[in-house]
């Protein structure tokens, strides 16, 4: 497959799924453009050895946390609102608050439902985050009644 065919596949699903991660438009692109670097610096090492759309979200996820480590490390200054939600007024205000809800999960569940949320099936999930299948779908079911929760919590089905 040619790294243009795989960035028009993946594009928008990596971007949802680091969106998942930040809830930041800007801070998403970037991580999702930084995965597309390291798969195309190290598309001519992939063995087909798993599913190139497992190995593109490993790539992601695994970018997503460093990025997430880094900014534990390197707190950042609160930016004003206004500037803020400037980006992220074509965004649905549901989903915009789905993202929300998302980015407050643990990082783990983060990765599991943005992955869920992408359709990919529960064993490729499991691959990916690296438990069993069955807790994968243990663990969906959770996050998913902690997102309604939050939703209700909000006043909004």
């Amino acid at each position: 497959m040619a790294f243009e065919e795989i960035y028009n596949t993946y594009w928008q699903k990596i971007f949802r799924l680091c969106m998942g991660f930040t809830n930041d438009h800007d801070l998403a692109q970037d991580m999702a453009q930084e995965t597309f670097i390291i798969v195309w610096k190290q598309l001519p090492k992939f063995r087909n050895e798993s599913n190139i759309g497992t190995w593109i979200y490993r790539i992601a996820t695994n970018n997503c946390l460093r990025q997430i480590e880094k900014q534990k490390r390197f707190p950042s200054a609160e930016m004003p609102k206004n500037i803020t939600e400037e980006k992220q007024t074509n965004i649905e205000p549901k989903i915009q608050l789905l993202y929300k809800f998302i980015s407050e999960l643990k990082e783990t569940d983060r990765i599991i439902i943005s992955l869920e949320l992408e359709n990919i099936n529960q064993a490729e999930i499991a691959s990916i985050v690296g438990i069993s299948e069955a807790n994968t779908r243990v663990k969906i079911h959770r996050i998913k009644e902690k997102l309604t929760q939050k939703f209700k919590e909000n006043g909004r089905k």
